[in-house]
């Protein structure tokens, strides 16, 4: 296993008083919650970023249009301050359009831009639950809905503080920026499909100390080009989610690699307004709102996962609290097949809903590689018999990946194991709490698998599986 290397940031900066800043109210912004400010307030933003001051939002609600941040563009929203993207999914698009632009616009945007940093103790709100945003699932097609906030090819950027909410799309989504700075901020994102709470596709990136609360996924790392989004570290966050909790993929071209993600408390979202997996997915056990994973590493378009951390993770409400896939969806260029190595998971617990196991799944000409899962406590709710469950798993190779993925629950309560090779298991303590006929481990084209002090309800693990795997166990 590697060791991931520190990254180093620069100094995070604090706020210039309101005096040394451009007052959007000062030059004519009203915050009424009706007056259309988007010209006003886009003036403002380009002389503090050309006077390389700060564009200062006090308390109000100030609505507008989309917003271009150009380099040296610093916003300070004071308490009581909200910054309100305008209910016309038209003018979105023809803004993105008129920046040059293709694809799902944004509310707040900047292009190769340096020296972004918004901060303060306001909220930015995408108005994502009006109902001019109220198109469905992306993958169902209609009017693409602007992101909340979209940072591409941009250098420094720095967010803390702030509070953002109601997105009609993803919150925020930096893209194939270098040095990334997000601290202490909240995220709200109830009101929509597809609302990610943060999506990171970028270099030197450090997160901390946010609260993140979704629909869709809470931290999710995508690879949309051929470039790796690498060398990240993320830490004492809390994350609530009804679809994944820490998520690497779907996107996953380019990969993963030096990663290193730790100290996060995973609970059930406060809202579920769109999913109830309990109500359209019987089968899968559950009875009240839950997340699909609490940890998913997913990669099926060709790129690479290499070195990645994740430690000391206490999760509640989840239904699969550990979820790994290496698929072919033949979405790369050069039709490459994923390589998925070199993972560590440790110190890990979790109390976890329905009967759906873990999983760590390749495909058969490319196995998984050097997965190494240590100190684990899992409290499942189990429950399956006999006729709940096939040892016949369908490959599903180009499929999306989730945990419910293979239409079945899988024929093991911890662990299903398929199409793998050097994988370690340390100190395994799963319970179930409810009686399940199922082995705590099923391997399937496993090569090299070490089980050492594995318990399944106080008692050595049962590990089961095919005469094609090897292992070996250790003293419990």
């Amino acid at each position: 296993m590697k060791r991931i290397l520190p990254i180093l940031f620069c100094l995070y900066t604090t706020a210039i008083p309101a005096t040394e800043a451009v007052n959007i109210v000062t030059v004519g912004a009203k915050g009424d919650g009706k007056t259309d400010n988007t010209q006003i307030i886009q003036r403002a933003i380009d002389e503090a970023s050309a006077r390389q001051e700060q564009g200062f939002i006090p308390a109000g609600t100030f609505v507008t249009g989309p917003l271009l941040l150009k380099s040296n563009t610093s916003l300070y929203l004071d308490k009581g301050a909200i910054l309100q993207g305008i209910a016309d999914i038209e003018i979105y698009q023809k803004m993105f359009t008129a920046w040059g632009m293709s694809g799902i616009p944004a509310f707040l945007f900047a292009l190769n831009a340096d020296n972004i940093a918004i901060s303060g103790e306001g909220v930015i709100d995408g108005q994502g639950q009006h109902q001019v945003f109220q198109h469905g699932n992306d993958a169902d097609g209609g009017p693409l809905r602007p992101r909340l906030l979209y940072i591409k090819s941009s250098r420094n950027i720095k967010i803390s503080g702030i509070t953002f909410q109601n997105p009609a799309y993803w919150t925020q989504f930096y893209q194939d920026c270098d040095g990334v700075v997000i601290r202490d901020i909240k995220v709200h994102a109830h009101s929509n499909w597809n609302n990610d709470g943060i999506d990171i596709d970028s270099r030197n990136v450090q997160i901390s100390g946010c609260e993140i609360d979704c629909d869709d996924d809470a931290i999710c790392f995508k690879s949309e080009s051929e470039e790796i989004c690498r060398d990240i570290i993320v830490q004492n966050c809390t994350l609530r989610s009804n679809c994944n909790a820490i998520k690497f993929g779907t996107a996953s071209q380019g990969g993963f690699q030096n990663i290193k993600v730790s100290d996060c408390r995973i609970l059930p979202a406060s809202e579920d307004n769109i999913r109830k997996w309990y109500k359209h997915y019987p089968w899968i056990g559950v009875n009240e709102k839950s997340g699909l994973a609490g940890i998913a590493i997913e990669s099926v378009d060709g790129g690479i996962i290499d070195n990645l951390s994740i430690s000391q993770i206490k999760m509640d409400g989840i239904q699969t609290p550990i979820f790994i896939r290496l698929g072919d969806r033949k979405r790369n260029k050069q039709g490459k097949i994923s390589i998925l190595r070199n993972i560590s998971i440790d110190h890990i617990k979790a109390n976890a809903t329905g009967r759906l196991s873990c999983s760590i799944t390749g495909i058969p000409e490319q196995p998984i590689e050097e997965i190494h899962i240590s100190h684990i406590s899992f409290n499942l709710q189990g429950g399956a018999s006999q006729a709940d469950y096939s040892v016949q798993v369908k490959e599903a190779r180009d499929a999306y990946p989730e945990n419910k993925m293979f239409d079945s629950i899988l024929p093991a309560h911890g662990f299903y194991i398929r199409h793998a090779q050097h994988v370690y298991f340390d100190k395994i303590s799963i319970k179930t709490r409810n009686k399940d006929i199922r082995p705590c481990f099923w391997l399937e084209d496993v090569k090299d698998a070490v089980f050492y002090s594995c318990l399944s309800n106080g008692q050595k693990a049962i590990i089961k599986g095919c005469s094609d795997s090897s292992f070996s166990t250790g003293s419990n």
